[in-house]
């Protein structure tokens, strides 16, 4: 139905709000790269009027921090645009000192716990192979 998949990895040893965090960042990151997988506005039984979802599914995964690496890598390496979330943003407060941390860091040393990313399929799968599906 898709020919792109959306895929988001998060490190498999954060805490459960981590992990939602990181999540929700990340798939803002793809919406804004893509705005057209927006769908319309749900409407209820009564009409009340609720925001419009992706139109595309999104697969989360898990993958601790060595396949982390991996993944960040193969992103690059095929220039696939990301989102990307580093350990040090939890510890920011807003969106300019989260840029502001994640400047002093690159793909070698970053301690990533989030990427997201939306390509062809395949693609998606090269790059994200060695993740799971999130528990």
């Amino acid at each position: 139905m898709f020919d792109t998949k959306i895929a988001i990895v998060v490190r498999d040893d954060l805490t459960t709000w981590q992990k939602l965090n990181v999540t929700a960042f990340l798939t803002s990151g793809i919406i804004a790269q893509s705005p057209a997988i927006i769908g319309e506005a749900y409407r209820d039984v009564v009409d009340n009027v609720y925001n419009p979802l992706s139109i595309q599914p999104i697969v989360v995964l898990g993958a601790d921090q060595q396949t982390m690496r991996v993944i960040h890598k193969r992103s690059l390496e095929r220039e696939v645009i990301t989102s990307a979330y580093i350990e040090e943003m939890f510890a920011t407060g807003h969106d300019a000192a989260n840029r502001e941390v994640f400047s002093r860091f690159g793909p070698d040393d970053a301690k990533l716990v989030g990427i997201a990313l939306r390509a062809e399929k395949k693609v998606v799968d090269k790059i994200t192979k060695g993740a799971k599906m999130h528990p």
